[in-house]
């Protein structure tokens, strides 16, 4: 998992990933408590490259409250984690 950019954003920030094999793979935003936010990502994806873009809000399409998120990868047996800030 790849560092967002633009971080700082003030809202809309792409995230980019690669995935070494053809895997069920996870990508979501969570909030500073740990409460999930938006899955950007969700499924089994082909081996490379991948981008997926938050634009500061929920899984509802709600804007989100400016402060510290956390991009969060899960595929088979590894996780990352990317920090981000989103601005007014």
């Amino acid at each position: 998992l790849h560092q967002n950019a633009p971080n700082p954003t003030p809202g809309q920030t792409a995230l980019g990933f690669y995935l070494p094999t053809r895997q069920r793979a996870r990508l979501a935003m969570y909030d500073v408590t740990g409460r999930e936010v938006a899955v950007l990502a969700e499924g089994t994806l082909e081996a490379g490259w991948h981008e997926a873009s938050w634009e500061g809000t929920d899984g509802s399409g709600r804007p989100v409250a400016n402060g510290v998120y956390f991009a969060r990868l899960e595929g088979e047996g590894s996780a990352a984690v990317r920090k981000t800030v989103l601005l007014p």
